[in-house]
Formats: structure tokens, C-alpha cells, sequence
């Protein structure tokens, strides 16, 4: 039986069962090699049958691409075939080669772009349905395909690559930042946000979210004892440093609950008070938080004082810091009114700012660029920038943003007032943060 028995219909149809097994060997390499590895891994995890197939074919790609490539250039010489059978019959010599470039035509466009790009859009989907036909054809075909995976692998070999060893995997700390920088809408702001806080431990030090030692809220046990006693009840810490004269001097961390738990509202005596003082801790101003997250997680004391390497006391510091520095403010003992008591609008397009303000939060909340090098609030950056304390009324600019100086006092400025960037060379104007306060 020759071919030019056979109908022209049964060949066409023949045509396009190729052109279609070959759409989806094109189709399904792209979603294979494109779908999101941990997707993958999280579905695998949940039970997916078809996720779990497509997780273990991934784990030898070369053997993966050696199948969807011995399938798809079969499919296409035996439809090249075909359609040179059709062209001749129909057109003869002339027939055939312009038949050439009609194929080419429909080869890319049905069996090439269209799928591609189709599967492109929908990897995950098409993925788990592929997975399901690849691993048994994988086991079915496993000769022909070990036979093209050795050759090519020795060729690859000469070039320097071993095949199935993916040493590139792993992702740096700023790559790491990237995907999760550019993951748009596939992350939420809100956990986007944390996750950018988490992986900015590493960069920042004890000294940039501790108490700084100006706030600290602590009970001089030289004191009355009434006024320690009217200080407990009116105080909102949950650990108070206890000191003798000076902070510097300490004696011990106060737990205020358990002293109350023990002793009553209407009980409390000092030398009660001296029982329940804990040994202070005290920590390096510029130990990094993820040695400080790895100490908390070893079981040290939740709350200690940071010291700076002459032994002076700076600030305090606790865990609930560190988790507020992670949640952007959602848990911790720093609420976020207080926050946003730092700054106010003047009603003039402008804000009112508390001076003491921590830059990075104030970058943070209002999308400001000001620089988070060398000093650590507002009243230190401007201090740096003038080298004096300004008058009231005096004006300056920082990072494009022009600001007045409304309150200041003997030794820092207390209140500025930051106008909006007047030229257009300048930083676009910040605007609070309306959908997520605080972050």
C-alpha cells in the first residue's frame, strides 16, 4: 500500500493529531521548566498526586527535556512527512515547496508560540495535568530516553556542565530581597512588608530599635517609697530597670506583674519589692538582631540593657521590640498611635513631626528617603546637617524635603515642621501610609 492510497482526509486528520501532540509537547515544557518550585513543593506537600509527579520529574530536569524533546521532534518529521505527502499530491514539486513555507508557518504559530505562550500565562495548571502523562511515559520510554540523555550528556560534559548538578540554586540575601521586593500582587503589603523586615534583620543593630537610654522609664530605689509606690501603679512596662542614684547603676529588672500578683495593689513593702529584682542582662549596642533573635531563641531573658564599650548604659531593649520591628508594628509593646502621635498634618500640605522620631520608622510609615546612615532619629540627622541646636524658625532642607524647626530646647530640637518638596527635581511628596498605618 503506498501512500498515495491513502485518503486525502485520513492524512490531514492524521496532520493535525502530530500538530496537536506537538502543541503539547511544546506547551507543556514551558509550564514544566516555568512553574513556581515552592507552589509546587507546598501542593506536593498537601497531597496533590499530580504535584508529587511533577516534583520528582523536576528533580532530574535533563531526563525531563530528553522525553518532551525526543516526543515533539518525532511528531514533527512524521507531520513533515505527512504534509510533504499532502503538498506533492496536490501540488507536485511546486506543490511541496511552497508547502515548505506554509508548514514552517503553521509549526510556529500552533505548535510553538500559541501553546508557549498560552502555557506561560497558566504554568501551574497545565503543569499538574502534564505530570500525569510524562511519568508514566517516562518509565515506558526510559531506553530511547536514556540513550539521548548519555550522548548529550557527554557532549554537555565537554563543555563543562554535569548534567542533573544544579549548583545556582541557592539565592543570596539580596536576591532574596528582590523576588520578595518585586512579588506585586502574589504577596500581600502587609506580609510583604514583614518579610522585607525579616531579611533587613541582618542589616540592622540592637541600637536601632532599643529604648534609647533618654526614655527608659526606671525606679531609683533611693526614692520615697511612696513615690516608687504611686510611680508602679501609674507605670505601663511590664519590666522596669531598678537603680541607685543613677541608671548605670543598676540593681535589677523588675517584673511589675508578678510583683503585684504576689504582693497586691495594697501590700507592697521594698524589701518585697528587692526580692523580685532579676539579674540584669546587658547586650552590645551593635549586636545585629538576628544574633539578638538567636539569643531570644536560646532562651535568654526577654528583656536586657544595652551597654555601648565603655560599659555605659544606652538603652533597653526586649524581644517585643524585635517582634515589632518584624510585624511593622502589629505586635509589641510600642502601639501604633504612639506612632502615629510622631506625626500630624499641619493642615498646609505639610506635617508636623515629634523630633525624636526614629528615621526608619518615619521612612517607613510616610515613604520618605531620609538617610538611615550615622544618626538614628530626626533630631540627630538635623543636628549632624546643621552642627549646632538651630533656632526656633530656622529652616533647612533634607533629602529634598524642606523643614522648619518649631520647638527646640537646650540640648536637642524637640518639633519640626516638613513641607513638601517644592521643585520637581525634588523627591515626590510622601503621603501616609492609609491602607497599613504604622508601616
Amino acid at each position: 500500500m503506498s501512500s498515495d492510497d491513502i485518503p486525502l482526509p485520513a492524512l490531514l486528520g492524521v496532520f493535525f493529531l502530530l500538530l496537536a501532540l506537538s502543541a503539547f509537547f511544546s506547551g507543556t515544557e514551558t509550564a514544566l521548566m516555568r512553574v513556581n518550585r515552592y507552589k509546587l513543593k507546598h501542593r506536593a506537600r498537601e497531597g496533590h498526586r499530580g504535584a508529587r509527579l511533577a516534583e520528582r520529574l523536576l528533580e532530574r530536569p535533563d531526563k525531563l527535556l530528553g522525553l518532551m524533546l525526543l516526543g515533539n521532534n518525532l511528531v514533527i518529521f512524521f507531520a513533515a512527512f505527512i504534509w510533504t505527502v499532502l503538498s506533492l499530491r496536490v501540488g507536485g514539486m511546486m506543490g511541496a515547496a511552497a508547502g515548505t513555507i506554509v508548514l514552517t508557518l503553521i509549526v510556529l504559530i500552533f505548535a510553538e508560540a500559541a501553546p508557549k505562550t498560552w502555557a506561560a500565562a497558566r504554568p501551574e495548571k497545565l503543569a499538574l495535568i502534564a505530570s500525569r502523562v510524562y511519568y508514566p511515559l517516562q518509565k515506558l520510554l526510559w531506553p530511547a530516553v536514556w540513550a539521548v540523555n548519555l550522548i548529550a550528556g557527554l557532549l554537555v560534559r565537554l563543555a563543562g556542565v554535569r548534567p542533573g548538578k544544579d549548583d545556582e540554586q541557592d539565592l543570596t540575601l539580596a536576591e532574596l530581597r528582590t523576588v520578595v521586593t518585586e512579588s506585586g500582587g502574589r504577596i500581600p503589603s502587609r506580609r510583604r512588608q514583614m518579610l522585607l523586615a525579616v531579611l533587613d534583620l541582618e542589616a540592622l543593630t540592637i541600637e536601632d530599635i532599643m529604648t534609647p537610654r533618654g526614655e527608659i522609664e526606671g525606679i531609683d530605689l533611693e526614692e520615697e517609697w511612696p513615690a516608687i509606690v504611686r510611680q508602679l501603679r501609674a507605670s505601663t512596662h511590664s519590666v522596669l530597670p531598678c537603680f541607685r542614684g543613677q541608671l548605670d547603676n543598676v540593681a535589677g529588672l523588675l517584673h511589675v506583674r508578678k510583683l503585684f500578683q504576689a504582693n497586691g495593689a495594697s501590700g507592697l513593702k521594698r524589701r518585697e519589692l528587692e526580692k523580685f529584682l532579676d539579674t540584669p542582662r546587658y547586650v552590645f549596642e551593635h549586636t545585629s538582631l538576628t544574633r539578638m533573635f538567636s539569643d531570644f531563641h536560646r532562651g535568654s531573658g526577654a528583656t536586657s540593657l544595652v551597654v555601648d564599650e565603655y560599659g555605659d548604659v544606652q538603652g533597653l531593649v526586649s524581644v517585643q521590640d524585635l517582634l515589632h520591628e518584624i510585624s511593622g508594628g502589629l505586635i509589641g509593646d510600642n502601639p501604633q498611635d504612639a506612632e502615629a502621635d510622631e506625626v500630624q498634618p499641619d493642615g498646609n500640605g505639610g506635617w508636623l513631626v515629634d523630633a525624636g522620631a526614629n528615621i526608619r520608622l518615619l521612612n517607613r510609615r510616610m515613604s520618605w528617603r531620609l538617610p538611615t546612615y550615622g544618626p538614628k532619629t530626626l533630631n540627630g540627622l538635623i543636628l549632624d546637617k546643621l552642627g549646632t541646636i538651630p533656632q526656633q524658625g530656622q529652616r533647612l532642607e533634607l533629602s529634598g524635603f524642606p523643614m522648619e524647626i518649631l520647638e527646640t530646647s537646650d540640648s536637642a530640637v524637640d518639633r519640626v515642621r516638613v513641607m513638601r518638596a517644592a521643585s520637581a527635581g525634588n523627591p515626590p511628596a510622601a503621603t501616609p501610609a492609609t491602607e497599613h498605618p504604622g508601616v
